[in-house]
């Protein structure tokens, strides 16, 4: 599987989360996984949060539309974005190619 699927009007991403970073950024391709750094700690659900944030302000959706599917507890994780209004470069280049 690659690491971004269009499902209708959702995308799914497959990511791995690099916590504690020193900024939230969107890294690169990391196997089939896309890489996000995010400055949250992995405590008390505190980084999953975070990442929520960070994807609804990427993809320009609220917050509640930003699912986290799989990996709830760990690094690897797959999110549901439904109808993201934006597409993060990144994101793009992978459909792009798909």
């Amino acid at each position: 599987m690659i690491a971004v699927t269009q499902c209708g009007a959702d995308i799914r991403l497959k990511l791995y989360i690099q916590p504690k970073a020193s900024r939230d950024a969107w890294v690169e391709l990391y196997g089939e996984e896309i890489k996000i750094a995010i400055t949250a700690p992995p405590v008390d659900g505190k980084a999953n949060a975070h990442l929520q944030k960070f994807l609804a302000k990427s993809f320009a959706v609220a917050k509640s539309q930003v699912m986290i599917e799989k990996g709830e507890t760990g690094r690897h994780k797959t999110v549901l974005i439904i109808a993201p209004k934006q597409l993060p470069p990144l994101v793009k280049n992978q459909l792009a190619s798909a």
